[in-house]
């Protein structure tokens, strides 16, 4: 595998101040090899914001999306500029394979996000999930390229009774279809990691929030809130606790982690060190809406939906040890995304 030494480089306008401070978040590059990285799902909310940084940093980028999640306005500076090749294309049909011709790195992103989806269409899910996945291995396996970066997720650990959460708990037992194809993924990876001596890594994030974001429970309540500023229909009983990250944080770790990571088939935890539960994010986002006395209407059980893991905190001991921290909490990280999305 070629090295990467890698930061996030980019200049990231983001509330990381106190309240009511307005702070430009900005790490100054490294030294940058430049590179050819495949994106897929790089039009989508992750996706394009890690597009943003690899840009920043003189790669050549090619980003394959069919925008069912995403969508092109993501990317616009990028497509006038001309600074990115973009592919619209569905991974489970052909005509996007030769562009691995030449890449050096494929970050592998494509995926339905919905944990409550995946129950409504498991087949979708495991399509264009699992199977996208598989096809993207084996494109990459043919064309040589060497390293591989994977976005999974925290599901694949179940109701882990072990909180903090750490990579190597187990047994893995998700209990969404969304977490089994994105544990599914992870297996077919290692094989071909073992099988051909490509390295890997997995990323299994938190909830991860912020700007360009269309769905997850910020993005939720303020549609609910701007629809009906009296009421929120709260899913569950409020007190599921999880943990979350701003989504320039989560870039900034896969970017580190792509630079640090040893070599072979590693997988590793992205969130924050704490938690919190959903009562205090709708505290959260009507107090930064300018709210009051909107009444809470909780749907009840522990569980906001089919899937739904209620506590959720993972240990991310492994991503320290490489030199990456969190800089803010889940609170912090909820506020910051809430005012990007409301100034969207």
């Amino acid at each position: 595998m070629r090295n990467l030494t890698l930061s996030l480089g980019c200049s990231v306008h983001a509330n990381y101040g106190l309240a009511g401070e307005h702070k430009s978040h900005y790490i100054p590059p490294s030294t940058v090899l430049p590179m050819h990285g495949i994106v897929t799902g790089g039009a989508g909310f992750i996706g394009s914001h890690l597009v943003d940084c690899l840009v920043h940093n003189n790669w050549d980028v090619t980003v394959i999306d069919d925008c069912r999640t995403g969508g092109t306005h993501n990317l616009q500076r990028h497509l006038d500029t001309r600074a990115i090749t973009f592919l619209k294309k569905d991974l489970n049909d052909d005509g996007w394979q030769e562009s691995f011709r030449s890449a050096d790195h494929v970050f592998h992103l494509a995926a339905d996000p919905d944990v409550k989806e995946s129950a409504r269409d498991p087949s979708a899910t495991i399509r264009n999930n699992f199977t996208a996945t598989v096809r993207v291995l084996e494109a990459a396996h043919h064309h040589g390229i060497p390293a591989i970066a994977f976005t999974s997720t925290s599901t694949v650990y179940g109701d882990a009774p072990v909180i903090p959460t750490p990579e190597t708990y187990g047994p893995l037992a998700p209990i969404s279809v969304y977490g089994a194809t994105k544990l599914a993924s992870e297996a077919l990876i290692a094989a071909y990691c073992g099988t051909w001596g490509m390295d890997a890594q997995v990323f299994r994030f938190a909830n991860i929030i912020g700007s360009r974001s269309n769905h997850g429970v910020c993005w939720d309540f303020i549609q609910k809130l701007r629809r009906d500023p009296g009421h929120l229909e709260i899913l569950g009983d409020g007190r599921q606790a999880k943990s979350y990250l701003e989504v320039h944080a989560c870039v900034d770790a896969m970017l580190h982690v792509s630079g640090k990571s040893p070599p072979g088939y590693q997988v590793f935890n992205i969130g924050s060190e704490d938690w919190v539960d959903v009562r205090s994010i709708a505290d959260i986002v009507t107090r930064e809406m300018g709210l009051s006395g909107v009444e809470y209407r909780f749907s009840g059980g522990a569980r906001g939906w089919v899937g739904d893991v209620p506590r959720m905190l993972l240990s991310i001991e492994k991503v320290k040890a490489l030199g990456w921290h969190p800089r803010i909490g889940s609170q912090e990280s909820i506020r910051v995304a809430v005012r990007a999305l409301l100034e969207a």
